[in-house]
């Protein structure tokens, strides 16, 4: 006998005040590379609450291909995070249209998810 796992409902007001939080930090050049960096991992906890399988984000992403509607530039987003995260980037040399390509890429993805409403 299998047993299936849960899909978890997802938590609009959580997804949301946590995508507001990660809009403040755009305020300023220095906080950028956190913004990406935790719009990433959100976008992450959402694939993970649908129920898409992997190891990692890129993984899950690779499941979820179909739901999401701006695939190419979800993966520049995770693409510029991974840079973010491993390497140690000079904020001023990070491009502000790659910063606002990147978190409309994820909110997009958030909202094809279902963990943002198309209004935020």
């Amino acid at each position: 006998m299998k047993l299936f796992k849960r899909k978890r409902k997802m938590d609009l007001a959580k997804y949301t005040e946590r995508w507001n939080a990660i809009q403040k930090l755009c305020s300023a050049r220095k906080t950028w590379p956190q913004a990406v960096i935790q719009a990433d991992g959100l976008l992450d906890e959402a694939l993970k609450c649908k129920g898409y399988k992997g190891k990692t984000t890129g993984e899950r992403l690779v499941a979820a291909q179909h739901e999401i509607s701006s695939n190419e530039t979800v993966w520049a987003g995770h693409k510029l995070c991974k840079t973010l995260s491993v390497e140690d980037v000079d904020v001023r040399k990070l491009k502000k249209k790659d910063v606002v390509q990147a978190l409309s890429g994820f909110r997009q993805a958030l909202r094809d998810l279902g963990a943002l409403s198309s209004g935020k």
